[in-house]
């Protein structure tokens, strides 16, 4: 009998969604303010206070990355003394 109890308690939970076990996996957060392409004799000339141009400008909205996919794109705000980034666009994908 102690056995029955057992079997419908656990039948009597709740059962996991595919959605809840990925609710703690951790994911990577990377905001790319802009990128540039250059050969590799100007990046061995690079020292301390070079400047490199990047493809944005100043304004533009930067993208947001989750796990190196493009998933929004943001503004570069200042919260406190950190940088952070507001979302301005969701960019949905299929998979």
């Amino acid at each position: 009998m102690a056995d029955e109890d057992q079997t419908s308690g656990e039948e009597s939970e709740k059962p996991t969604t595919e959605m809840e076990v990925l609710m703690d996996v951790e994911v990577e957060i990377t905001a790319v303010l802009g990128t540039s392409m250059m050969p590799i004799s100007q990046i061995l000339k690079l020292g301390r206070g070079a400047v490199v141009e990047l493809n944005r400008g100043v304004g533009e909205d930067i993208e947001v990355h989750a796990n190196n996919r493009v998933v929004a794109k943001g503004e570069v705000i200042v919260v406190d003394d950190r940088l952070g980034v507001t979302m301005t666009e969701i960019i949905k994908t299929t998979i």
